[in-house]
């Protein structure tokens, strides 16, 4: 080859064949949403230099690649409508198909959000069937986590149906039909969110600048040999401990479940579902055991699916019915409602078996949910007593020598974030703070810092943020005590009040006591939808119930003020729960509360001279009930500056 000819390869030839075609993210993709009365941010990447056209409504934008082979592109605002049809040429043409005009919000936070509707089907039949008629669609973001930065979402567009909504985000869902009800505009959700995540693995390691710390946790996963090994050991340690269940429990032969069908229960021991295991033995009974169960079914019951319902069992279940196994699960946050396949059911006796193995804490059929065999022919109720057996004891599951890499500092931002940023968004919402409540004082600081974070990685100025305040959860309080989950709820209110563009709605009434992920998503769902009708829509609408003002000492009394009361103080079912009250001791008492003048007084035989004042300050204030007339519950709140 001559030396002209060689130059001609290099500089002519070379380059054609090493042009690489138009890509776009997996958000630019059929049956995407895009954002109304907005400029709409859309990129993607092809050959540097290479000049890529967009058609879209009448527009057509041009755009020349950079040097790093990305392209971005801005189209003009557009009002809601559609389906229209995107083109996006440059060495190659995509065409991307039934693009709706509507409004784009972003879910967000850890398993609450997460949550997704088929768990509280049995709830809400009436939602479900009705899906289709909305133009609701989600993209449900499935990057597995990494430190490495990622560019491009994994993930699609999903209409909602009575069979894809299931799959939605519960919380998500009914935020979008509630939006969709009062605005007839089509509604896209991004739900983005990690079980069990605290907010500092959310944030960018530039937005965790103030958190050295998190800084210094999150440096050694850069390192891919360092990460590796680190999961290597995790796995290694669950497998020893998983064996040494299995291998050496007596239920099990040669890996058969020999106790899911004999029937012999001869030194069998009697405990009641729902229960835990060691409120009948030992206080320790981590390892495996078996419960057994036996019931009649009606003939007329098998003509239709018949369905398991067990709530939640710490840890994990494989379930049998006669012999075969017909589910399992492996954690203690599923619920576990099974289909019982065809020909396992007979009319007369059948006979449950569950065997569990509980890797640490209480072991058992956790309380509070629905137990029942059958259909819309009827139920067979499985509370009450049941036999049971253990397999094998041992100690606990060695968790704390587990590296959760997923709640590492800045992983689930580069995973399930930044793949996200600069799509044009109507606002984001905020589902997370179960994972931080122990250190409640930080999360003042860090909530603040993800918003102004994600903000700047957005660049649309301060876009709506949505934040629902942490639901009632655990044991109630005997008497009035000290709550990282109150704290953690007032660092979220004082966020909501003290950042511009953000807002929060309550679901302090919402929770339940032996479950963090409660069924009722849809109140959580509505509440935020009315707070975005204020924060971003600007309706002039209550959104919120009573929220403290200020306190007049009054004698033995105290009497409180409220925001957001115009319309009247509200105790909903009888008289006024969870205030309590203390003197300069700092001790405080159950209190008396009474609702006078569109005020509370509140006041106890305990505190002679009382200088503050809680109200629904635990982790699960059972039963508080002071709402306003929009039926609307107060915010949580106290008047001191206590510590805890």
């Amino acid at each position: 080859m001559t030396k002209k000819l060689k130059v001609f390869f290099v500089l002519v030839v070379l380059p054609l064949l090493c042009l690489a075609n138009v890509r776009l993210p997996s958000l630019v993709s059929d049956g995407m949403v895009i954002e109304r009365n907005q400029k709409v941010h859309l990129w993607g990447w092809a050959t540097p230099g290479e000049t890529v056209t967009v058609w879209f409504n009448r527009q057509v934008v041009k755009q020349n690649t950079a040097a790093n082979g990305r392209w971005d592109i801005y189209l003009q605002p557009m009002q809601a409508g559609g389906p229209h049809t995107l083109t996006v040429k440059g060495q190659n043409t995509i065409t991307i198909n039934d693009v709706l005009i509507g409004d784009v919000w972003l879910c967000s936070g850890q398993s609450n959000m997460e949550y997704q509707l088929y768990k509280s089907a049995t709830y809400f039949p009436d939602n479900i069937a009705r899906a289709g008629t909305y133009k609701i669609r989600e993209f449900d973001v499935k990057n597995p986590y990494t430190m490495q930065p990622q560019l491009n979402a994994v993930g699609s567009w999903k209409q909602a149906s009575p069979a894809t909504v299931l799959n939605f985000s519960a919380v998500a869902y009914f935020f979008a039909q509630s939006l969709y009800e009062v605005y007839k505009v089509p509604i896209g959700i991004i739900h983005s969110s990690y079980p069990g995540s605290p907010a500092e693995a959310w944030v960018s390691e530039e937005g965790l600048a103030a958190f050295p710390h998190y800084l210094q946790k999150a440096q050694p996963y850069h390192d891919s040999v360092y990460t590796q090994s680190v999961l290597a050991q995790n796995r290694t340690t669950t497998a020893r401990w998983m064996a040494e269940v299995n291998n050496k429990d007596a239920g099990l032969q040669n890996g058969r479940a020999v106790w899911s069908s004999k029937p012999d229960t001869t030194g069998w021991k009697t405990m009641r579902v729902p229960g835990y295991i060691e409120d009948y033995g030992s206080a320790d009974q981590d390892g495996v055991f078996w419960l057994k169960k036996t019931v009649s079914l009606p003939a007329a019951m098998l003509n239709k699916p018949v369905f398991l319902e067990m709530g939640l069992i710490a840890d994990i279940d494989s379930t049998y019915i006669n012999g075969t196994c017909i589910g399992s699960k492996d954690n203690r946050y599923l619920v576990r409602r099974y289909l019982v396949p065809q020909g396992i059911l007979k009319a007369g006796k059948n006979t449950i078996v569950i065997r569990v193995i509980n890797k640490e804490g209480s072991g058992g059929v956790v309380p509070g949910k629905q137990y029942r065999l059958g259909n819309e022919k009827g139920y067979v109720d499985l509370t009450g007593e049941w036999v049971y057996k253990m397999g094998y004891a041992t100690t606990g599951f060695p968790s704390k020598t587990l590296t959760r890499l997923e709640f590492t500092p800045a992983i689930q931002f580069n995973s399930r974030i930044r793949p996200l940023a600069g799509y044009t968004i109507k606002g984001a919402t905020w589902y997370q703070g179960e994972s931080n409540t122990s250190k409640a004082s930080e999360y003042n600081e860090l909530l603040p810092a993800l918003i102004k974070d994600w903000r700047n990685k957005w660049q649309q100025g301060n876009f709506p943020f949505l934040i629902v305040q942490l639901a009632n959860h655990m044991v109630p309080p005997v008497v009035p005590k000290a709550s990282d989950w109150a704290m953690l709820r007032e660092a979220q209110f004082k966020t909501a009040q003290s950042v511009p563009g953000c807002g929060m709605s309550v679901s302090i009434d919402a929770g339940e006591t032996y479950d963090v992920h409660p069924y009722n998503k849809k109140v959580v769902g509505h509440r935020l939808a009315l707070v975005a009708r204020r924060v971003a829509y600007g309706e002039n609408i209550t959104v919120s119930g009573p929220v403290y003002q200020s306190m007049q000492n009054q004698g033995n009394k105290i009497i409180l003020r409220f925001n957001n009361s115009a319309m009247g103080l509200v105790a909903q079912n009888g008289p006024l729960k969870q205030f309590a009250i203390a003197g300069a001791d700092h001790i405080f008492h159950w209190a008396n509360a009474q609702i006078q003048n569109n005020k509370i007084s509140v006041w106890s035989a305990d505190v002679a001279k009382p200088v503050a004042v809680r109200y629904a300050w635990a982790d699960n204030p059972e039963g508080c009930n002071l709402y306003n007339k929009a039926h609307l519950p107060a915010v949580p709140f106290r008047t001191d500056n206590w510590s805890n």
